[in-house]
């Protein structure tokens, strides 16, 4: 049987790094990536690069649809970068919190290893870790490695 492998993204370059150390160190594994959109914080629903006072009115349809439209964008990269690595993966998009939605699904799908960097938005940010992942890394019922 092989190991299943949960790669959360939110557009940011280390959760782009992430997948490609996953990719990378695991062969004959099955991956996910899953993405958050978090009602409650819409500058994280979407990549670094899109201005969400521009963007339409938080918690609107059209809001939501525009997440989800950015999220397409990132499932796709993500598989043209699996596709350098001949594999296919999986994808998810669920709404909520974005560690609680990780570490459920991580739990709820067999998952045995998450692989997700360290902290979104600046890669050359000094914090050690995020809020997301500091918050998955003590709450995993799974092993996690943080990319940074």
């Amino acid at each position: 049987m092989s190991k299943r492998i949960l790669v959360p993204m939110d557009g940011a370059p280390l959760s782009e790094k992430a997948l490609e150390v996953a990719l990378s160190e695991n062969d004959d594994a099955e991956f996910t990536v899953l993405h958050v959109i978090d009602p409650a914080d819409p500058g994280y629903s979407y990549p670094i690069d899109v201005d969400v006072t521009r963007e339409p009115l938080h918690g609107s349809e059209a809001w939501y649809e525009r997440a989800e439209e950015l999220a397409d964008d990132l499932f796709e990269d993500a598989q043209e970068t699996a596709a350098d690595y001949d594999v296919e993966l999986e994808t998810e998009l669920v709404a909520g919190t974005p560690a609680r939605v990780i570490v459920d699904y991580a739990a709820d799908n067999d998952i045995d290893h998450i692989i997700m960097g360290s902290h979104g938005r600046d890669e050359e940010s000094r914090i050690l870790l995020g809020s997301v992942t500091e918050t998955v890394a003590f709450r995993s019922p799974v092993h996690v490695t943080l990319v940074r």
